[in-house]
């Protein structure tokens, strides 16, 4: 038998509500008690018990989250900490340069020009990097005998391009040329690759994991031309999928004067160093299509980077409590040393101390506000007291950041902060938009989130666990499709699940972008069954406009009407905050993945106050016009975003 019935109501009486009940039962009681005005002294101690009794009502009223709350706590559940945004940033080299490379030390920092109310956003890269200073200025594509020139596609970065042709035939080929007064150089270079979906949307992200990570749709070679003939080089990593998804390739380059300047193809103006990618074996469904290949790019996280912070000294005391600088703390970044008078050792983190010993040297850590906490010496050893070296606990190095507020747009990361040799610091910029940032979870997302947790064990199974999933990965909706493939969306294909996600951001139709399609990638992907092929995929826009003709009353202000009924419907249709749920002044939870536009729900958003009646009203979904009367139906992966919505208003009799 459920619960729900047998839950006792809260009492929610406030102050005036018990003086009211209390003025009612006097006559009742003591019917000789006439004056019930605020002047007599009885009512005045009505009003003082009524106070008393509304403090302790709010008390009591409180135990109940109160204890939920604490059993959150006791299965060790925690707020998820803010999560950081993730970019591509390139680096161009000075024309000129005398050297063939320079390296980009790893947690090289950029921010952006334009600071927010916070302060500028600063991005670390993740590793370091070797820039090249040889600039790739040509780029054809070869589909045998034939050579086309994409080198003003792959600069532009707007109209894409098929890297093997519209057939992507086994022998075609992607050829890169680099123009350069320098010997090319014999090191691992790094290609970067930003593919186009069709049509102009964002590319599902294929969560491939375990054994379903070795099948991809291509063999790809990797080739340098020597003069005469070409030779093959030794890949060192493809985490492209053979050009399908966004990602990095590195391959080692052959010994100095290997490669060497020649002409090639269309491109005949001078001499360049040239590889090549060749397709050795095509398997693709579709063939790929880029966007634009870079050199000199590295991944780049909104983070900083804090090294040698002293934290203070050991009181020697149980339960001590050290609170760093800079918070929040990215996840597996903290590296903690304590001088107990043999020099600084490190010390391990561990979620808590149930599993610690008297001398197992470890500590807490609250990543959101940065606060460490040290054992009892029951539960984790206490640190001791060092008088030679009163700043004996430090944080040796740390990352902080995070936050929705690092998704910035392309081209928003521009200021490089110090110098580089070689580098052009004026050119230095991210090419598309960062993602993946999200804020800390609040208490009220948590604690629904909770129960989800409880039954998924933190697997994904069921529709519902994967959405759980996916929206603790950082997003703001999502909605999960068995047997949904996006190559085959008019099939239904056993084994596959792809979850639509809607990250939280401004615009009337928010699209995640790669990296946020990926991230969410990457937390599915290891809680996913090993027979599941599971793909995260974008959602599809389709755009509505209403027109409407209302009748006002005779009272009421036609401006405001309009302007009701309009932010009404606006609203009703957001992707992020409509919704049956929804109204002009509150947010609902999002309108539904696939929801019927039925023609009743319609009126009655139109009825807004002031309203009369309405007169006619039309619904269009693109170009297809519903029927007098009739509603609409979309895909189950389609949302909506709200077109030119015509609302005419006028009084009764005066409408032309």
């Amino acid at each position: 038998m459920p619960l729900t019935d047998l839950i006792p109501v809260i009492d929610d009486r406030t102050f005036a509500d018990l003086v009211t009940e209390a003025r009612t039962r006097i006559p009742r009681y003591t019917p000789e008690w006439t004056d019930l005005n605020e002047s007599d002294p009885g009512m005045t101690l009505v009003e003082l018990f009524a106070w008393m009794t509304e403090l302790l009502v709010y008390r009591l009223g409180k135990v109940p989250q109160l204890n939920y709350l604490k059993f959150l706590e006791l299965i060790g559940f925690e707020l998820t900490p803010a999560r950081p945004a993730a970019a591509e940033i390139t680096f161009p080299m000075q024309p000129g340069f005398l050297l063939p490379s320079t390296i980009i030390p790893k947690a090289t920092q950029v921010a952006t020009n334009a600071p927010d109310d916070l302060g500028p956003i600063v991005f670390e890269t993740d590793r370091a990097l070797v820039a090249i200073t040889a600039a790739l200025d040509a780029v054809q594509v070869m589909e045998p005998p034939m050579f086309k020139d994409v080198s003003v596609a792959n600069t532009d970065a707007k109209t894409g391009f098929a890297p093997f042709g519209n057939l992507a035939r086994t022998g075609a080929a992607l050829l890169f040329g680099f123009k350069s007064t320098l010997q090319f150089p014999a090191l691992e270079l790094d290609l970067a690759f930003y593919t186009q979906p069709a049509a102009g949307a964002v590319a599902p992200a294929h969560c491939t994991g375990g054994i379903a990570a070795k099948l991809v749709s291509g063999v790809i070679v990797w080739e340098y031309w020597n003069g005469q003939d070409w030779v093959q080089m030794a890949l060192v990593e493809d985490d492209t999928a053979a050009l399908t998804r966004d990602g990095h390739v590195r391959v080692q380059l052959p010994s100095a004067g290997s490669v060497v300047l020649d002409t090639m193809g269309v491109k005949t103006d001078v001499p360049r160093y040239w590889l090549r990618a060749r397709l050795e074996q095509s398997n693709y469904q579709l063939p790929p299509r880029l966007l634009a290949v870079r050199t000199n790019t590295a991944s780049a996280t909104q983070a900083q980077t804090v090294a040698f912070e002293i934290l203070g000294p050991s009181a020697g005391t149980p339960d001590q409590v050290f609170t760093t600088s800079n918070a929040p703390i990215l996840d597996g970044t903290m590296v903690l040393d304590v001088d107990e008078g043999e020099g600084f050792v490190t010390w391990t983190l561990v979620p808590d101390f149930f599993g610690s010993g008297p001398d197992d040297t470890a500590y807490v850590l609250d990543r959101s506000t940065g606060q460490i906490r040290f054992g009892n010496g029951k539960q984790g050893r206490i640190p001791v007291a060092n008088l030679a070296n009163p700043q004996n606990v430090r944080a040796t190095s740390y990352r902080f950041g995070g936050g929705s507020r690092g998704n910035v747009g392309g081209g928003a990361l521009t200021s490089l902060m110090g110098s580089l040799q070689g580098i052009a610091a004026d050119k230095v910029a991210n090419l598309f938009a960062a993602g993946g940032g999200a804020d800390e979870e609040s208490l009220a997302d948590a604690m629904v989130r909770a129960p989800g947790m409880l039954r998924t064990r933190d697997r994904a199974v069921t529709p519902e666990d994967f959405e759980r999933l996916a929206v603790e990965a950082g997003v703001a909706r999502a909605k999960a499709l068995p047997l949904y493939h996006p190559d085959f969306p008019t099939m239904q294909v056993p084994g596959v699940v792809s979850v639509i996600v809607v990250p939280n951001v401004p615009g009337d139709a928010p699209m995640p972008n790669p990296v946020t399609l990926q991230s969410v990638c990457a937390y599915l992907d290891p809680r996913r069954l090993l027979t599941t092929e599971l793909y995260v995929v974008p959602p599809r826009y389709r755009t509505i406009t209403i027109s409407a003709h209302l009748i006002a009353q005779d009272d009421a202000d036609l401006a405001a009407v309009q302007e009701n009924a309009s932010a009404t419907i606006v609203q009703f249709f957001d992707p992020l905050k409509g919704g049956e749920d929804s109204s002009a002044a509150v947010a609902g939870s999002g309108w539904p993945f696939g929801g019927g536009i039925f023609y009743s729900q319609v009126i009655r958003r139109l009825l807004v106050d002031g309203v009369k009646r309405v007169a006619s009203l039309t619904m269009q979904l693109d170009d297809q016009e519903a029927q007098p009367c009739g509603d609409l139906m979309l895909d189950p992966d389609e949302l909506l975003v709200s077109g030119d919505h015509q609302i005419q208003v006028d009084y009764e009799g005066t409408s032309t």
